[in-house]
């Protein structure tokens, strides 16, 4: 055999062992850094404020919003009984109110259920004339009025039936109503909620305190 051959041979096969190692290290200075970039990520503080302010999440909220809206959340309509199926499918969270339009608790009822829909958009407020709407009138048994029905995925699970919930008053605020649909998990506690929440009878309440005081006044 050729002894410069086979000095070449054992060089070739010296310089292919020094190429695996160097392969074998590149590849565990890899591994190591994948590992130390992995164990980074996980230990890594998110600051929430810098979250909040970012242009792309806030860009997903306000399409998120958007589209709710599209959906015909974030404000109380009137639907027809044809409508009906249709919008409380299209949703995972409605608010029914089935009413007669010449029953005064109803349009009490209407003034609340406005004040909540702009408030819980993740939640569909709708009415329907009760009168209008025979089929679905009968097939919820809806026997008295104001009516709230709520429905989850398209299942009616759960009502409000005249103002029984609501301590059987007519002069109850939206809050009230608020924390029995909360507690009836249809809408979401709201941080920073005021105790004396949208209470559609306040200025009418304070108008009643000021006539009484002037009369008084005016007797001195």
């Amino acid at each position: 055999m050729d002894p410069n051959s086979v000095k070449s041979t054992l060089s070739n096969f010296a310089f292919g062992n020094v190429m695996a190692a160097a392969a074998r290290d590149y590849r565990k200075e890899l591994l190591a850094q994948e590992k130390a970039q992995s164990s980074t990520s996980v230990n890594q503080e998110v600051d929430l404020d810098e979250l909040m302010d970012d242009p792309e999440l806030e860009k997903l909220h306000a399409d998120r919003i958007a589209a709710l809206k599209r959906q015909g959340h974030g404000e109380y309509r009137e639907i027809s009984e044809g409508d009906f199926l249709g919008e409380v499918t299209g949703s995972e969270k409605v608010v029914c109110h089935f009413y007669h339009k010449e029953f005064y608790r109803c349009k009490i009822m209407d003034k609340h259920l406005k004040a909540l829909a702009s408030k819980h958009l993740d939640t569909k407020f709708i009415k329907l004339d009760a009168e209008n709407a025979p089929f679905f009138v009968t097939k919820l048994a809806v026997k008295t009025m104001p009516c709230v029905i709520i429905f989850r995925k398209g299942i009616a699970v759960d009502r409000l039936v005249g103002f029984q919930d609501l301590g059987g008053k007519d002069d109850f605020v939206t809050r009230t109503l608020e924390v029995v649909l909360i507690k009836k998990g249809i809408v979401s506690e709201k941080k920073n909620d005021e105790d004396d929440e949208d209470d559609v009878y306040d200025e009418s309440k304070r108008k009643t305190v000021r006539s009484s005081l002037n009369q008084d006044s005016g007797s001195d």
